[in-house]
């Protein structure tokens, strides 16, 4: 099996870096002063911003897609009025879709600014929108089991991770920004703001999947109690005081809850691994031969964050699985009266 995934492997790295007419050019034109002024046929691509020409079809591809899913977002999102979740996500796949037209138009001339900037800037913050969306919906899944479990209060969730979120977003964001510059000390000190975004929101995401283990085991040593007490989801089960809510019982042992739940987790872990090939890529700046690998980016980045965005946009839609609870479970996030 292994020669078979080799060659497949193979394949799609010499479809997706395929020699063009750029490379033909060996040395900048002799009236070149700036890499501004060049184009395909008077520099060689080893000054552009990355040393290859970003594949058509893969890059169209995920355009397409993205953009689907911006539709699939707005039905679901207007019609179980889960205002925040599809807010977030909306704006997360519209840089998905900026982005990667960014990356298409970068193969007339991936030399000038203007589209390497929309590209890295784009891409590089979208997944903490889809993040966002992820944080938002913690709390109220909190809510379904019973808040009594919870180490922390219901709107803590979203205050932390959020914060954490626009944290990440902003350095990102600026990072990216910077990284324009002629100058290699102040590319550098871009790429190192965008590091720290990106480590952020690795850190973010490792602590928020370390607390939904918690209260998973939590959970389930909950309802593990509660078996055989003659009162199963009633405020009368003692186990110190916890009881799951009984009027979301049936939604708890529901096949869409269950689907809702695995396909939250695997976006999560997907944006994850995103975000750490991510760091791992900056790490060596953008002339590192990570940085300038089109098939590792498409599979890493575009791929994660495809998987993450169809399982948001599907059965792990909060509008699916809360089965039109979500706004019975709205909270005041920064109310002092209310867990």
């Amino acid at each position: 099996m292994r020669p078979i995934f080799t060659q497949i492997f193979g394949k799609a790295q010499a479809f997706l870096t395929k020699p063009s007419m750029a490379s033909r050019v060996t040395a900048p034109a002799p009236w070149i002063t700036g890499s501004q002024q060049c184009t395909l046929d008077t520099c060689p691509i080893s000054l552009a911003h990355i040393t290859y020409l970003p594949n058509l079809a893969g890059n169209a591809f995920y355009v397409a897609l993205f953009a689907f899913l911006i539709l699939s977002q707005l039905a679901i999102g207007i019609r179980t009025r889960t205002w925040s979740f599809m807010g977030s996500t909306v704006c997360g796949l519209i840089l998905e879709v900026l982005g990667y037209a960014a990356r298409i138009k970068m193969r007339s001339n991936p030399f000038i600014d203007r589209w390497f900037t929309m590209y890295i800037v784009c891409l590089t913050i979208a997944p903490a929108f889809l993040s966002a969306a992820i944080y938002v919906s913690l709390a109220r899944i909190v809510a379904v089991y019973t808040t009594s479990v919870s180490r922390i209060k219901q709107r803590s969730y979203s205050i932390i991770f959020v914060a954490c979120d626009i944290v990440s977003l902003l350095l990102q964001a600026a990072g990216g920004a910077i990284t324009t510059s002629d100058e290699a000390s102040t590319i550098q000190a871009g790429i190192n703001i965008m590091l720290a975004g990106l480590a952020a929101q690795v850190a973010s995401l490792t602590l928020y999947l370390g607390i939904c283990l918690d209260l998973a085991w939590r959970i389930y040593r909950l309802s593990f109690r509660t078996k055989g007490t003659g009162s199963p989801g009633t405020d009368s089960v003692e186990n110190n005081g916890f009881a799951l809510y009984p009027d979301f019982a049936g939604l708890r042992a529901s096949r869409s809850w269950g689907s809702f739940l695995v396909l939250q987790g695997l976006a999560t872990i997907c944006i994850y691994v995103r975000s750490v090939f991510r760091v791992a890529e900056l790490s060596g700046g953008f002339d590192s031969h990570l940085a300038n690998d089109e098939v590792t980016f498409m599979a890493l980045e575009g791929a994660m964050i495809s998987l993450a965005a169809i399982a948001l946009s599907t059965w792990g839609h909060p509008g699916i699985g809360f089965q039109g609870r979500w706004s019975e479970l709205d909270y005041a996030m920064f109310s002092r009266t209310r867990k």
